[in-house]
């Protein structure tokens, strides 16, 4: 890369700023979501991608979104760290505007798993320090039991001191996916948000993870993106999405019931004995 375009990287203007004088999110943080009619529209673009978008994601419990390919879901989480700002209504966290309070405070209390982690050249250990730096030994151990990557790091001799080459070629895609979920598990934030992240794993090791995360994470507040009707039925809050807009909002029962959209995309995946 040029000298110049690194230049012009430095000089340019964030689109995110913070505020002159952000508020503190305080020591008694829960991790409550509220969304209060939230569109967006990506910068440049003709046409909004979120039409209107209300909801509350609770601590302690899972909130998951659902709908086909283009249908809003990960721009909907992706607004959550303020990747991007909402162009209409707000994002709350603990009743705060997320604007009024800094990235850095923000981002602090989520742990965020994209569909593809990456990985950094240096050890299975020193990427999940990525994370948290100071992370006991207990910690690793935990968040990899949770992220059902126990088996397969030890089974290297060398263990958490195993080398990781770079961008994590030299692990499949499955075991890249679950350390990177270790790695937001060994920061133990308020805020999770899984954003595809169990595409890549088998249908055992995704319902293993999932019990796993539920009973060890209880109190944080889980956001969970997928297009798998499996990983979202035991969710308390299922959020149905069909072009940026809600559709349908409830349990999996509730949703079987009343939503035209889930019924189509749970009957297309899964037999009638496993919806019931």
């Amino acid at each position: 890369v040029s000298g110049d375009r690194i230049a012009d990287v430095l000089e340019t203007d964030p689109v995110i700023k913070d505020p002159a004088a952000p508020k503190v999110l305080n020591g008694q943080f829960k991790g409550e979501i509220e969304f209060r009619n939230v569109s967006f529209r990506y910068p440049g673009a003709d046409a909004d991608v979120l039409h209107d978008i209300t909801f509350t994601a609770h601590p302690g419990e899972t909130t998951a979104f659902i709908g086909s390919t283009g249908s809003g879901k990960s721009t909907i989480v992706n607004l959550i760290p303020r990747f991007y700002d909402v162009t209409d209504g707000k994002i709350l966290v603990d009743g705060i505007d997320i604007r009024e309070v800094t990235q850095h405070s923000l981002r602090d209390k989520i742990g965020y798993v994209p569909q593809k982690g990456t990985l950094f050249s240096g050890t299975v250990e020193s990427n999940l320090r990525y994370a948290e730096e100071n992370a006991s030994e207990e910690a690793i151990r935990e968040a990899l039991d949770i992220a059902q990557a126990t088996e397969f790091v030890f089974a290297n001799p060398d263990g958490v001191k195993a080398e990781i080459a770079q961008k994590g070629t030299n692990v499949s895609g499955g075991q890249r996916q679950r350390l990177s979920i270790a790695r937001a598990l060994v920061k133990k934030p308020p805020i999770y948000i899984f954003d595809d992240t169990f595409s890549a794993l088998d249908f055992r090791t995704d319902a293993a993870l999932r019990r796993a995360l539920h009973e060890k994470t209880g109190d944080s507040t889980l956001l969970v993106v997928t297009q798998r009707v499996s990983t979202v039925k035991n969710a308390e809050q299922i959020i149905v999405l069909d072009e940026g807009r809600v559709v349908g909002k409830g349990t999996h029962h509730e949703l079987m019931e009343n939503c035209e959209t889930y019924q189509e995309i749970a009957l297309s995946q899964l037999s009638m004995e496993e919806l019931s």
